[in-house]
């Protein structure tokens, strides 16, 4: 089609994607090119602001590595990652799959129920984890695989840190009978997402901190069931209700209770407090599909710094 005017230009497009094979990409990506040509009518969109958003997505893969992936993070922030998360579970009710997050790794240690995934002289308050998987009927689930993974009392994940021990922090464990795994670490602690970057920019045109709340992230498998991503949330977080990547549900606010008294559970790392979490996560019949890991390398060289973004 010859153009004649903006209008042509949309349906010029449309004709051509009429041309693919697959109906579900025809319907994708028509959706998309309407979409987003309407946005440009919409706000009437300048040059100068189109080569701006062009060199920010630009800068989005120039940014993303081996070891770090500023795509993720942009999803986040934007709420994609848990709109599109609560779009394909719970059947629009509540859930507790939640966003895999960029540090999660393949061929984490398989470790035995009551095992500490701490892996060198990782110092924090000990933390005794129980969680329960069930299916959609409350039943348990019994020999699914759950990948945990959690960052630092400093704040960074084993991966993105070249000081910590390989796999700190990360283990593989297979539920009993009753569905439960239970294992020992330390409590885990807020921390600031990347903001060297585009979406450090976007955040601070925003006014926005750059605080996720503590958490813990479980990855369940089991075949028959659809492979679930969860965080589960410190509910003593001062940024729960503000978390940079708009992950926090209720379903996944976790119960961190904080006992006093050594606990020889915790052996050389036992101090006068020390807490338990003990949760459940529902998980749904569908494909095992493991995903791709976000980043496949771990960082070299120095920590990265942590910034911290105030929110106006």
């Amino acid at each position: 089609m010859i153009i004649g005017n903006q209008a042509d230009v949309t349906a010029a497009v449309l004709d051509e994607l009429e041309r693919a094979p697959d109906a579900r990409f025809r319907q994708i990506m028509g959706a998309a090119v309407r979409h987003l040509h309407e946005f440009a009518r919409e706000v009437r969109l300048t040059e100068a602001e189109f080569q701006q958003a062009c060199a920010v997505i630009a800068q989005l893969g120039q940014r993303t590595t081996a070891s770090h992936n500023e795509v993720v993070l942009a999803a986040g922030s934007l709420g994609l990652s848990s709109l599109v998360c609560l779009l394909n579970n719970g059947q629009g009710g509540e859930t507790t799959a939640n966003l895999l997050g960029p540090f999660w790794r393949e061929n984490s240690p398989p470790m035995a129920s009551g095992d500490s995934i701490v892996r060198d002289e990782t110092a924090g308050v000990p933390l005794l984890v129980r969680v329960r998987v069930v299916d959609p009927a409350g039943l348990p689930v019994a020999d699914a695989e759950v990948d945990v993974w959690h960052c630092s009392p400093e704040g960074f994940y084993e991966n993105q840190d070249p000081a910590q021990a390989e796999m700190n922090l990360r283990g593989k464990f297979r539920t009993d009978a009753a569905g439960m795994v239970e294992f020992v670490s330390v409590k885990p602690v807020g921390y600031p997402i990347p903001v060297d970057g585009p979406v450090g920019a976007l955040l601070r045109k925003q006014g926005r901190h750059n605080m996720r709340p503590a958490h813990i992230h479980f990855l369940v498998h089991k075949p028959g069931y659809k492979t679930q991503f969860a965080q589960v949330y410190s509910n003593d977080d001062p940024n729960l209700d503000s978390d940079v990547q708009f992950g926090v549900t209720r379903a996944l606010v976790g119960n961190y209770v904080r006992h006093a008294g050594r606990n020889p559970r915790f052996g050389e790392n036992a101090g006068e407090v020390w807490y338990s979490l003990e949760h459940t996560l529902a998980i749904e019949p569908g494909a095992p599909r493991l995903p791709v890991p976000p980043i496949r390398e771990k960082a070299t060289g120095g920590r990265p710094m942590l910034t911290v973004l105030e929110r106006s």
